[in-house]
């Protein structure tokens, strides 16, 4: 059986197997991963692994967490936050253009990963070194983007509810401002932008939508045929399923529907 954990809070969805284990959807669980032991929490309750999944590539979950691993959590929250207040101190000492989001200390508490954004390049190999020796673990340094800091710090969009990055989306998939070509909306770099200064994650949710409704429209600039009157379209209405058109030899400009046009025709 397979069960689907996540490392961080509305993170990434990894696939584990659950072997003998019941685990049920909240579980708190200690795991595997490439740099060493961490806790997770479980996503997806066990279930049949999907056709072609190679099972001898997924870890097993090694175990519930239990009363000693939440007194090492515990632990490893206080160095975090000791870790935090080093190195943000030591980021303003030394002048470096870069902002501190999150530490993250491995279970064992040997190494601690700082995430940081950055402008451009930075030179922290001195950063580094203080804070491997006042900490006494192996420090990473990891950069991160724009999304990624936003996901972490969380907040309140234009929308009046929490990000969705930081309460349920886990993933970003790529948003162009085509999405927001295809939806009608205006090409205004403060209304389009999130709260991360990217293009808002939303102009997806609805994109696919709007694509399969203006494909039984005709395109702005082409020639119709309707009774309502013969001329150019002007204007698409894409959720009430009209066009303006504008009238031949000033007729003025009309509304019709998709069983008004009788023929469309190129220019």
């Amino acid at each position: 059986m397979v069960v689907g954990v996540s490392l961080q809070p509305v993170g990434h969805i990894s696939s584990y197997l659950s072997g003998a284990m019941a685990l049920k959807r909240g579980d708190r669980v200690v795991v595997e991963t490439d740099a060493g032991a961490c806790f997770a929490t479980v996503e997806t309750e066990p279930h049949p692994p999907a056709p072609g999944v190679d099972l001898a590539q997924l870890k097993p979950v090694v175990r519930i967490v239990n009363e000693n691993d939440l007194r090492v959590e515990e632990e490893n929250r206080y160095r975090e936050r000791q870790a935090r207040r080093l190195c943000v101190e030591g980021i303003r000492q030394r002048g470096l253009e870069m902002k501190l989001v999150d530490v993250s200390m491995t279970y064992d508490g040997r190494k601690a990963v700082f995430y940081f954004v950055a402008e451009k390049r930075v030179d922290f190999r001195n950063l580094v070194r203080d804070l491997a020796g006042a900490l006494r673990v192996r420090v990473e340094m990891q950069q991160i983007g724009a999304r990624d800091e936003t996901k972490a710090t969380g907040g309140i969009g234009p929308c009046g509810r929490e990000l969705c990055c930081s309460s349920w989306l886990r993933d970003f998939e790529a948003v162009t401002v085509r999405m927001a070509r295809e939806q009608g909306l205006a090409l205004n770099p403060s209304r389009l932008a999130g709260m991360c200064g990217r293009l808002k994650c939303c102009l997806r949710y609805e994109y696919a939508t709007y694509v399969e409704l203006k494909r039984g429209l005709p395109a702005v600039g082409k020639r119709v045929e309707s009774v309502k009157g013969n001329g150019k379209v002007l204007r698409q209405n894409i959720l009430k399923q009209t066009v303006l058109i504008q009238v031949d030899e000033e007729g003025g400009v009309v509304e019709a529907e998709l069983a008004d046009i009788v023929e469309r025709r190129v220019p």
